[in-house]
């Protein structure tokens, strides 16, 4: 049977991502573990600009470079690196912005793995799932960096993940300070400089 509306679906069922590709329906989901999320609709406007300014920025500096960078929508398929039971997949997100340093990983169907760094801006409808069910794929998937930026606060989270596999908290970035990755070389921006838009 066809899916071409999420009623059809159970959201308390368990899904694949050989499941997610037979869907055709206009809502945004996400996949994580299985279980289907629904997409807040559509960002405010001054979420996109903030996650486009971002997203400008980490372009400009990447260009002729091998890491590349995209934006949302853009899946990135993730299956646990500690957990290989099956070649099945159960989780696909969409983070705002994805930085991809290993080429092989890069499909037409977006990202398989673990992206190098991730950026997501937290709004009213995302922050629970930012914070919790996507911290906990995207560390125990590998993602070597991850930024939560905060808009109502204009302040920017940062975890990076240690040697053994676990995320450890930056203290919050303010406006007046810089921001540097680990991850990607020579990459910094000035605080203020994203939420200045």
């Amino acid at each position: 049977m066809e899916i071409t509306s999420l009623d059809q679906l159970d959201l308390n069922g368990t899904y694949s991502y050989a499941d997610y590709l037979k869907w055709h329906f206009d809502e945004r989901i996400e996949l994580i573990k299985g279980k289907i999320f629904k997409m807040s609709p559509a960002p405010a406007t001054r979420h996109q600009l903030i996650a486009g300014e971002i997203y400008f920025l980490f372009k400009a500096h990447l260009k002729r470079k091998p890491c590349k960078v995209f934006f949302a929508p853009f899946d990135v398929r993730l299956a646990p690196l500690k957990k290989q039971e099956s070649n099945k997949i159960y989780t696909v997100v969409q983070p705002d912005i994805c930085v991809v340093c290993d080429s092989s990983k890069i499909d037409s169907k977006g990202c398989i793995g673990a992206p190098d760094l991730i950026v997501e801006v937290l709004s009213p409808g995302n922050t629970d799932k930012e914070m919790k069910e996507k911290f906990e794929i995207y560390e125990e998937n590998g993602v070597k960096e991850y930024w939560l930026v905060e808009p109502d606060h204009h302040i920017v989270l940062v975890f990076k993940l240690n040697a053994d596999g676990k995320f450890i908290g930056l203290k919050p970035f303010i406006e007046s300070e810089t921001l540097r990755s680990d991850v990607i070389e020579g990459f910094e921006v000035l605080v203020k400089d994203i939420f200045d838009v």
